[in-house]
């Protein structure tokens, strides 16, 4: 699986197998976060692995009661380490090179979970003093709980959702400074791309479809 099927494949899964992963397929996404890319190579994330079912749940209320997340055999918490974060940036280092770092960081362990067979969800919406607690990183000021990632063996992926249009989102030389029919080269491979995308989705779903019906039987 090449990179691009990995981001086209990609799914917001919250139906887990009762079934564990291994040290190794744990080992693997946290080798993904190693080499994320970092402002100055600070690196300023920490990860904890959540396996006990105690704190899953707890994590799953404190998550607006997302319950699903307790079916998980993993959640890996990606936090924020404000102390390497400031390291030669200051506040712009904690409040924007951080959050970018660990937003890579968890896209790379959706893209190589992916790419693994595994399922993968991004979780932001969940209280961040409650998570500290639980975590065991409470009064620790330099460690910041910013997402969530529960990771397993999808028992359902869901069908892609709608996505935008390129043509609706790209701006030429600023912000609505230049429409993109005015770029008929870039205007005609946008088109290009999104046949191109359709025609892969169609084909994904109908593996999934194919797969889901091999089951019920």
């Amino acid at each position: 699986m090449d990179v691009l099927e990995a981001v086209l494949r990609r799914r917001s899964t919250r139906k887990f197998k009762d079934e564990k992963l291994t040290k190794e397929e744990v080992g693997e996404l946290l080798d993904a976060v190693r080499w994320t890319p970092s402002a100055g190579n600070t690196q300023p994330w920490e990860i904890i692995v959540v396996k006990d079912n105690e704190i899953k749940e707890n994590l799953a209320d404190i998550a607006l009661e997302q319950n699903w997340i307790k079916s998980a055999p993993v959640v890996l918490v990606v936090c924020l380490n404000k102390e390497l974060a400031e390291k030669n940036y200051g506040e712009r280092g904690t409040d924007l090179y951080g959050i970018q770092a660990t937003g890579a960081a968890v896209q790379n362990i959706l893209l190589r979970a992916t790419e693994m067979g595994l399922a993968s969800c991004w979780v932001g919406a969940f209280d961040e003093d409650q998570a500290s607690v639980e975590l065991n990183c409470e009064g620790i000021d330099r460690i910041r709980p910013v997402a969530m990632i529960p990771v397993g063996h999808p028992e359902k992926i869901p069908e892609a959702p709608p996505r935008r249009r390129i043509s609706s989102f790209t701006h030429i030389d600023g912000y609505n400074k230049k429409d993109l029919r005015d770029w008929k080269g870039l205007n005609r491979y946008a088109k290009k791309i999104k046949l191109r995308t359709e025609k892969f989705l169609k084909s994904a779903n109908k593996e999934l479809s194919d797969c889901d019906s091999s089951k019920d039987k």
